[in-house]
């Protein structure tokens, strides 16, 4: 389609950032133009040649003038996002969801930690509350919580709960990081702030967009993933384990607990973002 190759053409030429979804020039004019015209993601290749009218032509060029000078991320200006094949509700209330957890989910890396008696489970950190869906969908017989510490984010989770009719599956909690949960757990996911000081300061605009509050971990970005697994035993059942992701982190994580015995996972990303703790491992580290 010359319309996704003419777009493509004015976001490169601007140099904006991807990440956000797409992961280059193309893949995010095609989702753009495809967007605005009301298709499916995945109708490029049937409708390359329909006739695209002119007020069409005009709107879809705004958006992209608009992606450029605002520098948002087109989930934002499109207010929604894609994981693993769902479609999630999102704004600039809640970060932008991308976590490599929701693969794990999707492609049974879990299933030596989830079974049958995985009963309870929280999403920490949840954001929109797209890993929380994804684990509700993917483990019916899971009772899930999903907490945050933002009320605002919590707002958005709700809608994906509305949207894919897990209103009634999932419960929503305001929380400190685990300050306010009591309950004791199977299973954690936590995708929690971990972008390291120096890094937040190189972030594009695109990323300098999306919550602070849901991006910045401290000078070596382990700040609060100190103080969750300092407590997390005491929310973990006794077969209990976390799932954490800490993106391109794992060598200040290291650092920070060197003793600490973790399952590193494999994700589009490689071994290095995501990781599996068990509550034994976290009461034997000093």
């Amino acid at each position: 389609m010359g319309l996704v190759q003419a777009m493509s053409e004015r976001l490169e030429k601007a140099g904006v950032s991807f990440g956000h979804g797409t992961t280059c020039a193309w893949d995010e004019a095609a989702w753009l133009v495809l967007w605005q015209l009301a298709l499916p993601l995945d109708a490029l290749e049937e409708v390359a040649d329909d006739p695209v009218a002119p007020l069409q032509q005009l709107a879809i060029d705004n958006l992209v003038t608009q992606r450029i000078t605002t520098r948002k991320p087109l989930a934002y200006l499109t207010q929604e996002a894609w994981l693993q094949g769902l479609s999630f509700y999102v704004d600039e209330r809640a970060i932008v969801p991308r976590s490599f957890i929701a693969e794990l989910l999707s492609d049974g890396s879990l299933e030596g930690w989830v079974d049958s008696d995985t009963h309870r489970a929280l999403d920490l950190c949840t954001g929109n509350g797209s890993l929380a869906i994804l684990l509700a969908l993917t483990y019916p017989h899971v009772q899930v919580d999903a907490s945050d510490i933002s009320a605002d984010a919590l707002a958005v989770a709700a809608v994906n709960l509305e949207r894919h009719h897990l209103s009634q599956n999932v419960r929503l909690i305001q929380s400190d990081g685990l300050t306010a949960l009591t309950a004791r757990y199977d299973l954690i996911l936590c995708n929690p702030p971990y972008v390291n000081t120096l890094s937040m300061t190189l972030l594009p605009p695109e990323y300098q967009a999306e919550p602070r509050l849901a991006l910045a971990g401290g000078i070596d970005g382990m700040d609060l993933i100190r103080v969750l697994l300092r407590d997390m035993p005491s929310r973990l059942n006794e077969r209990g384990v976390l799932v954490l992701e800490v993106g391109n982190e794992r060598e200040h994580f290291e650092r920070a607990f060197p003793r600490l015995e973790a399952v590193w996972l494999e994700t589009s990303a490689g071994p290095d973002t995501a990781l599996v703790l068990t509550r034994e491992a976290l009461l034997a580290t000093p």
